[in-house]
This record gives structure tokens, C-alpha cells and sequence, in this order.
């Protein structure tokens, strides 16, 4: 049978150009090969951040705090479309854009089995109103909480609050862009991989 494009991953070089695709179930391993992926934020406008603790049957970091959302572009799809799709699927909620606010974040974790997550992961900010509400898929999300975004970072960056790996590293490079998530400048989408910069002119 047929795999639809967005249930694979795109395959990246050192210098993330694309270099072939792969089954996205198959993809995280003991030798995980470096691929495209993304970090959202969904801030609120009164600056509140939403977290997210992953399912609990989740192959990678099972019921770890950590961001919004994360997932993976299919094939062809640009990095902002992916964000704002699994933002949908994993959360039931809709949002119409996504702001590109670490257009170089990437990094490489093992867990205690040895499956690596090794990713060139752009790290997005999607703003909603106070009024959002959210549906969470059960097979992605156990648990949501609203927090300010100084309460969670100084958790973070103190010991007090556990997270992903990832998560950790995002919040120190996004505490450096600015206090508030609502001030994080927005940068161009000049400066994603080569794989990741989107060829429509939208």
C-alpha cells in the first residue's frame, strides 16, 4: 500500500540539504539519521505559553514535559504549513500561521535505550487569542497547561522543571531573544536549511 508523503521524514546532509526521505516510524533508532523536523510555541496574547506532556506511548520521551508541538514536514511541505497542520491534529486547534523565531536551532539526544533524536529542528511562534480552545489528540498529548512564560523558564533553566532535551536548549536560546515571548523577533525564512526554505513566494 501506498504511504502518504507526510508519514515520511526528510533526510538531511551536515549542511541540511535534503538527501532522500524515510518512513517516519522507522526513522528514530539507535542511529537515528539526521532530519528535518520543527518546535512550536503557541503563546496567547496575553503572553501566556501552552505546554504539552507527550503521551505516555510515544516512541521518543514519553510523558516528558516540553513544548506546543513538534513534528516533521512531509516531503515538499513548507516548515510554517507543517507547524500550523500538526498544531490541528495534535491539539485540535486552529491557527492560521506560524513565525519563524530560531530559524538555526538543532540538536542531538539519546535516551536511556539509546534511541537518538538527531534533528535540524526551526523553532516557530504561533500566536492565538485568550478565547482558544483545544481538543487534544490522546495518542499525542497526556496532559496541557497554560504558564507564563517567566515562571517556565526559570523553572527550566533552574532544575526546578523538567523537560525534553530540546526544550531545555530552546527555552535558553529564546530566553536570550527576549524576556517575553510576545517580543521574540521574528527572523527571515532566508535562514532555514537549504532543505527547509520554502520555494513559493507567498
Amino acid at each position: 500500500m501506498d504511504r502518504s508523503p507526510a508519514q515520511h521524514v526528510v533526510l538531511l546532509d551536515d549542511e541540511g540539504r535534503a538527501v532522500g526521505s524515510q518512513d517516519k516510524t522507522t526513522v528514530h533508532t539507535l542511529n537515528t539519521p539526521l532530519h528535518l523536523a520543527f518546535s512550536s510555541y503557541v503563546v496567547r496574547s496575553d503572553g501566556a505559553v501552552l505546554l504539552t506532556r507527550r503521551a505516555s506511548s510515544k516512541k521518543t520521551w514519553p510523558g516528558v514535559l516540553t513544548n506546543t508541538c513538534c513534528g516533521h514536514p512531509a516531503p515538499g511541505e513548507r516548515l510554517d504549513d507543517a507547524v500550523v497542520r500538526r498544531i490541528g491534529e495534535e491539539l485540535g486547534l486552529r491557527v492560521d500561521s506560524a513565525e519563524l523565531v530560531l530559524p538555526h536551532f538543532r540538536y542531538r539526544a539519546v535516551m536511556d535505550n539509546g534511541i537518538v533524536e538527531n534533528e535540524i529542528c526551526p523553532v516557530y511562534r504561533v500566536l492565538v487569542d485568550e478565547q482558544a480552545t483545544l481538543d487534544p489528540d490522546p495518542l499525542e498529548v497526556d496532559e496541557t497547561r497554560w504558564v507564563t512564560w517567566r515562571e517556565f523558564s526559570e523553572g527550566v533553566l533552574g532544575g526546578s522543571i523538567d523537560v525534553s532535551p530540546w526544550c531545555r536548549t530552546q527555552v535558553e536560546q529564546l530566553t536570550a531573544l527576549a524576556e517575553e515571548p510576545l517580543a521574540w523577533p521574528v527572523s527571515p525564512e532566508s535562514l532555514l536549511p537549504p532543505a527547509a526554505r520554502p520555494t513559493d513566494t507567498r
